[in-house]
């Protein structure tokens, strides 16, 4: 039965100027989205997901104060999340646009003004990670982050590997160990294709917004390079390289350290959440 059925009278409740069958849904790692007209309503997809809701809304309305320079979701109406007697949820603003085509960034001009795009989102949030009203608000990176998420997936996901699996993942965290912990910039954790919406203006795309962020922190640029990575593929990755002046600090050796992590972290949220599908998916390569 689809989620438009289940929560029928909540839909037509949140959002009254659409019709429940003509909405779109989508599924994302912890929420469930239904896309209206001009709102966004997000249900959580697990209790653990359903208990960071308040925190959740709480950065969204930090960053709405943020000059960024592109759009961010602005939280509008929560519910459910305090122990209420209704299914939890939040009303988010909707942000017009969508993730570009996976065979978009084969025109090299397309490529081009992506790259400078990006090049210019990340200094945005370089130049907001020096603000220091916002290093009030948003959460720092730990001292000890990868030490803590090695420990966590040897604890938690070593005893769904394979051998071979385990010997692969004690690679990947064995880089983790020369990382340092620098929080200079904003860092939004999770700059994936699909949360990042795009406008097409006379054959080019704009950067419309970017959504998801959950896991927003005081952190390293390097967990968004590569993302970007991981997203975009590596071609469009050196061209965004080209365009920021980069210090030249390791940032290589940190991009692919981290690059390395992201099926682990899919893995270690999904064991911790009940999430079978996203587990399977992080795990693939490990078994």
């Amino acid at each position: 039965m689809s989620i438009r059925t289940t929560h029928r009278a909540l839909l037509s409740r949140l959002l009254p100027d659409d019709k429940p069958d003509d909405l779109a849904v989508r599924q994302g790692q912890f929420h469930t989205v239904v896309i209206g007209s001009d709102r966004v309503v997000c249900l959580p997809r697990t209790q653990a997901a359903a208990a960071r809701l308040p925190e959740r809304a709480a950065v969204l309305h930090a960053l709405a104060g943020l000059d960024l320079g592109f759009r961010t979701p602005e939280p509008l109406l929560q519910g459910g999340a305090d122990g209420a007697d209704e299914e939890p949820f939040l009303v988010l603003s909707r942000i017009h646009g969508e993730p570009l085509e996976a065979d978009a960034l084969n025109n090299a001009q397309v490529a081009g003004a992506v790259a400078a795009q990006f090049a210019t989102l990340l200094a945005d949030l370089a130049r907001a990670g020096t603000d220091e009203a916002v290093r009030a608000v948003l959460p720092q990176a730990s001292q000890d982050r990868w030490n803590r998420f090695a420990e966590n997936v040897r604890a938690e996901l070593f005893v769904l590997m394979s051998g071979r699996g385990r010997l692969r993942a004690e690679q990947e965290l064995a880089a983790l160990d020369s990382l340092p912990c620098l929080t200079r910039a904003v860092v939004h954790g999770d700059l994936g294709a699909e949360n990042l919406l795009w406008e097409w203006t006379h054959g080019l795309p704009r950067l419309a917004g970017v959504l998801d962020w959950d896991d927003v922190t005081l952190n390293d640029p390097a967990e968004d390079l590569a993302a970007i990575d991981a997203g975009y593929g590596g071609d469009l990755l050196e061209r965004v390289l080209a365009l920021g002046n980069w210090p030249d600090d390791g940032l290589a050796t940190r991009i692919a350290a981290i690059r390395g992590t992201f099926a682990l972290q899919q893995a270690l949220y999904a064991v911790r959440d009940d999430d079978d599908k996203e587990l399977a998916e992080g795990l693939a390569d490990y078994r």
